[in-house]
């Protein structure tokens, strides 16, 4: 487990990153790999959407785009607060702080669940893609993004050591322990690494 896979370690990580995040993440997670991850989708306005692990909002503000209105979760404050500057705290976001391997909310609860930037901090990611699964509607999706796995070998113990990283082998491995049956995958990513991130689209069959 990589030393960001530790909740308490993340917290503290994004305390401080959160005064910068913006300008950094969008060198890692563009607004045109989002354009594509969203294209994965099926999104209708009136769709109850949430966004686990929304931090500063990057994927919620694309998200908006389709739908009327988003739930955000997220375990960091500070992340938060940065998304507040931009969606106010009671407006068409609607926040909640929590864990995404238990998800305050009821069953069959959202058409559409995205997480972006984030499975890669979760101690235990199959338990969290349970959650997603459990609080989507059958019929509806789940989207994932994290970062794929390097081919290198230096990168590969670096990434090891840090957080959650994997290819599309292991993504099949944790979308089937978590129960879904019908997904697929993109590698995309920004010009000077177009494979540094794994998307999943899943639907949820029951």
């Amino acid at each position: 487990m990589g030393v960001l896979e530790d909740k308490a370690n993340a917290r503290l990580f994004y305390k401080y990153l959160s005064t910068v995040y913006d300008e950094v993440n969008s060198f890692i997670w563009t607004a045109e790999m989002r354009r594509e991850a969203l294209g994965l989708l099926s999104l209708e306005r009136d769709d109850r959407v949430l966004d686990v692990g929304c931090g500063t909002g990057f994927g919620t503000e694309g998200l908006l785009d389709h739908v009327d209105t988003v739930h955000g979760l997220d375990q960091s404050v500070h992340q938060m607060e940065r998304a507040w500057e931009k969606f106010g705290k009671h407006g068409r976001v609607r926040f909640y702080r929590g864990d995404a391997e238990r998800l305050p909310f009821r069953d069959d609860t959202f058409d559409i669940a995205w997480s972006s930037g984030s499975i890669e901090y979760w101690p235990d990611p199959v338990a969290g893609l349970a959650e997603l699964r459990r609080v989507t509607r059958p019929g509806g999706q789940v989207l994932v993004v994290g970062p794929n796995y390097p081919s290198r070998r230096v990168l590969q113990e670096l990434a090891d050591a840090v957080m959650l990283f994997y290819d599309e082998d292991e993504a099949d491995r944790m979308f089937r322990e978590a129960g879904f049956t019908a997904f697929r995958h993109l590698t995309h990513g920004p010009r000077y690494s177009p494979d540094i991130a794994i998307t999943t689209v899943a639907e949820v069959t029951e």
